[in-house]
């Protein structure tokens, strides 16, 4: 993974804070982007949302206008997977500590140390690679049951149930010998090579 491939959002309202922290991440080689104010950030959040790159988002938590934890809610209704570190005040922290149950990934305390700072965005950015190939394993999950028959996803179900062929043709008034084809089909086009691991798949899907 090289430096190009990554990418640090930062929000804050106050231009020393931004300019230092871009300054900060030059210094280990990575990009950053600044941005004013949270509504800032969400006018750019499609242009954002599209870059494939590993990125996460330094938030300050009290800013004018709209706060970063109005932003965090708007980002979730976006079903956004961006990893979010607070930069709170000592007097936030009750308030960073509610953002975290509800979904952001760490917060940081003012003053801080540049090293315990970059140190959660290492991790946060671990976190969105992480989360980058769950969502390419789903939709791709999703497109192979998209190429599988009304049939073969009935038989599928049934598998699924764990029930065996026999009982599966019962089920269905067919041959054991079509649901053997059947199934052979549904494994193929899942491209599972077992049936245990074709279940470990398809319940990642509800994660």
């Amino acid at each position: 993974m090289n430096e190009l491939s990554q990418v640090v959002y930062i929000v804050d309202d106050d231009e020393a804070v931004r300019d230092s922290l871009a300054l900060l991440l030059e210094t280990v080689g990575l990009d950053a982007v600044t941005f004013d104010s949270a509504l800032a950030f969400l006018e750019s959040y499609d242009a954002v949302h599209q870059d494939q790159r590993q990125s996460c988002l330094i938030l300050d938590i009290r800013m004018p206008g709209m706060s970063g934890t109005e932003l965090q809610q708007k980002l979730l209704e976006k079903g956004s997977d961006l990893p979010i570190i607070f930069i709170t005040g000592h007097g936030d922290i009750p308030m960073a500590v509610k953002a975290i149950q509800q979904g952001a990934m760490d917060f940081i305390a003012k003053p801080f140390r540049d090293q315990d700072l970059l140190d959660r965005i290492q991790q946060a950015l671990r976190l969105h690679a992480e989360r980058q190939d769950l969502s390419s394993h789903k939709k791709e999950t999703q497109s192979q049951l998209e190429t599988l028959t009304p049939r073969e996803k009935q038989v599928l179900e049934c598998m699924l149930d764990g029930k065996a062929n026999k009982v599966i043709a019962a089920d269905l008034c067919l041959s054991q010998r079509t649901i053997e084809v059947h199934r052979a089909h549904v494994m193929e086009k899942m491209a599972a090579p077992s049936l245990a691991q074709l279940i470990q798949r398809l319940s990642r899907l509800d994660d």
